[in-house]
């Protein structure tokens, strides 16, 4: 069964909906079984890495590299490649599709955030996507959101007429994992400039992952722990002057670090060793870093109420959204002796993590291409 995927929206240095390209191509490529044969729509100048990631796959280099042309070619020229190509189904994995193929169609929805909070993205991308959501839930011929908590935000804010899947993401046990080969992890930290103790954050820095209020709560934590530090490691995204703002006026800013993007081997490292793992993202579709930093072992406060709550369950501990005092209270727990982030729920949470593949994702989405195909 030929599989057309548009990879051309994850860029050089992928998080979130990038990453969840990348580790879903890499999975469909190694699983001979599922009987998917992969067509990649990479942009121009771009196909040099694909074959690293996907080496059965085949790579079309021809989406224009800049975004806005590239969504316009999507729908202009798109549909006239796919019937070059003539696959069994064609995948989005980033909210969009071409309209005008009649093809069978699946579309991925990540997040709802562009209805029901449009104040955290740049205001040319709301009206566009919140358009392209409305398309796929009525004509895509299935959809896979990555949460029940997306897929119930989804039936909230749009007609949903098409069949709805939810797949989650995976984790590669084989990198998270709760130990390590000797000295490994500290040489890593070492090559970054980080030393335990510490709380970390992994994410892209937005708006929605309130990087402000975890600041916050470690600026009222680090004077009973002063050998701990704050490491928060993501690409800076847009919206940084809360961010910004708030680490210049901690009173502890000196024990703030900001590592800005790390490559892939500095993540389990980074989740591994920290005496705790702080996820306070308001919203997310998924929310794969707290997933990651269970099935690190990692000790995790994340935010009840979202995708990260539905993962986890009792294996994190969870706290009010934008809630400074209890996520203080939390960090306090987790770092001091007494508290330590508990045998009991560190195990819980690699249990938790064990259940959530690559290969079972893989599988999930090779289900609902023969579903339309």
């Amino acid at each position: 069964m030929k599989v057309t995927i548009d990879v051309s929206a994850v860029p050089a240095n992928p998080g979130g909906a990038g990453y969840y390209t990348v580790e879903l191509v890499r999975a469909l490529a190694v699983e001979p079984d599922l009987g998917v044969e992969l067509v990649l729509i990479a942009r121009r100048r771009d196909g040099e890495r694909w074959p690293g990631v996907a080496a059965t796959a085949q790579v079309v280099e021809e989406a224009p590299p800049r975004r806005p042309v590239r969504l316009a070619w999507e729908q202009a020229a798109l549909p006239r490649l796919l019937r070059r190509l003539s696959p069994a189904v064609h995948h989005g994995p980033h909210y969009t599709m071409p309209e005008a193929t009649r093809l069978p169609k699946i579309v991925t929805i990540h997040d709802t955030t562009f209805f029901n909070h449009p104040e955290w993205h740049e205001r040319s991308k709301v009206r566009f996507f919140r358009r392209a959501i409305r398309v796929a839930a009525g004509h895509a011929d299935a959809l896979v959101c990555v949460s029940q908590t997306t897929a119930d935000q989804l039936a909230e804010e749009c007609r949903v007429r098409v069949p709805v899947h939810v797949i989650p993401h995976g984790v590669d046990h084989e990198r998270f994992r709760p130990d390590a080969p000797p000295g490994h992890d500290e040489k890593a930290l070492a090559s970054a400039g980080v030393q335990r103790p510490y709380v970390a954050f992994l994410g892209t820095i937005e708006p929605r992952k309130d990087v402000p209020t975890l600041v916050r709560a470690f600026d009222r934590v680090a004077g009973a722990h002063p050998d701990l530090h704050l490491v928060v490691a993501g690409a800076r995204g847009w919206g940084m002057a809360s961010v910004d703002h708030a680490v210049a006026t901690a009173r502890h800013r000196a024990r703030i670090i900001q590592l800005g993007y790390i490559p892939d081997r500095l993540r389990a490292p980074l989740l591994r060793s920290a005496a705790a793992v702080a996820y306070p993202s308001l919203e997310e579709g998924f929310g794969l870093p707290a997933l990651e930093a269970l099935a690190c072992g990692a000790p995790l406060v994340t935010t009840e109420g979202t995708a990260m709550a539905e993962v986890a369950g009792g294996a994190a501990v969870l706290i009010r959204p934008g809630d400074v005092e209890q996520l203080a209270d939390a960090l306090d727990a987790l770092v001091g002796v007494a508290g330590g982030g508990g045998g009991g729920r560190r195990d819980e949470g690699i249990a938790v993590a064990s259940r959530f593949t690559w290969a079972a994702s893989a599988a999930g989405h090779a289900s609902v291409y023969r579903s339309v195909a």
